[in-house]
């Protein structure tokens, strides 16, 4: 009786939103073809992978390729550089796009918030290797920042090759790429709080600052700490391409991270199995870290992602 239930309401359910289903069949098959297949590449984490032999034909090592990445002499360092790189951009990105949000939340000269919101979402779109070159020009010997830490007093060197400056540079760089996209969802999110709250906070007394402090921000919080959730899931997620760009063996000390290092080993030295069992690693932490976070945000405020 129950499965005819199921049956009669997925006809109806069909015959009501034919075109919707049929809309996002495409988007079904890009998700098998190139999320779902690629899958069964996991398995060469755990072979001596042959490209002759294929996955099925290559030598069975289990869990070989993973003690290899986890006893190596660079094993500490890539983690320490992954974790700190993540962890400084959540620390500043995050709250800054918070920050800016309640800002411009608080200009009510229109064409003077679109004039900003327009300039702060331009590096976003500006392509990696273009931002990179700026950046590379901007702390080289004669560069417009290395000039102002020279006017303080610093000696004249080219940044991107003293080790203990990258992570700021690549922190700030990224600050710079993505606050004003980082903040498009905290701006909606803001636009969604009732005038009558603020209304009745201001005829109690309440002025700007206690406004935002008292009615705003506690009605973002489900979506800061949805966000926050997501970021954490993506701690270990470090993009390659702009330490690529960025990085020379001078700062391999500090720049060095688990995604440059598996394009190292299997792009150019060819190790596949072994750049697969890392990759794996990174994508196993990154979902546990995810659900622990969301199990934590559920249990202490009350709100979470699933």
């Amino acid at each position: 009786m129950k499965k005819n239930t199921v049956t009669v309401t997925w006809k109806r359910d069909w015959s009501m939103n034919k075109g919707v289903y049929l809309i996002f069949i495409p988007i079904i098959v890009y998700f098998i073809i190139f999320n779902y297949l690629p899958m069964f590449g996991i398995v060469m984490a755990f072979e001596d992978f042959n490209a002759v032999r294929g996955f099925l034909g290559s030598k069975w090592v289990g869990f070989a390729n993973f003690m290899q990445f986890f006893t190596g002499p660079n094993f500490l360092r890539i983690l320490r550089n992954t974790m700190v790189i993540s962890f400084m951009g959540l620390a500043f990105s995050f709250p800054l796009s918070i920050i800016f949000a309640l800002l411009l939340n608080e200009i009510f000269y229109v064409p003077f918030k679109k004039m900003v919101q327009t300039i702060s979402y331009m590096p976003y779109f500006v392509s990696a290797v273009v931002m990179c070159g700026l950046v590379i020009d901007f702390v080289s010997n004669n560069g417009i920042i290395t000039n102002i830490l020279v006017a303080f007093g610093l000696p004249r060197q080219n940044l991107l090759t003293n080790p203990k400056y990258f992570w700021l540079i690549y922190t700030l760089s990224g600050v710079w790429q993505g606050l004003g996209y980082g903040s498009i969802v905290f701006i909606a999110s803001i636009t969604g709080v009732s005038q009558e709250l603020h209304e009745a906070a201001a005829i109690d007394g309440a002025n700007r600052l206690s406004r935002v402090w008292h009615v705003t921000l506690p009605a973002m919080i489900p979506t800061i700490v949805t966000m926050l959730i997501l970021q954490i899931g993506l701690v270990l997620q470090v993009g390659s391409d702009k330490i690529l760009l960025l990085y020379n063996p001078s700062v391999y000390e500090t720049a060095d991270v688990i995604s440059t290092h598996v394009y190292r080993m299997g792009i150019e030295r060819m190790q596949y199995s072994y750049s697969a069992a890392v990759g794996l690693f990174n994508s196993v932490v990154g979902t546990l870290m995810l659900l622990g976070s969301n199990a934590l945000s559920r249990k202490l405020a009350g709100s979470s992602i699933f």
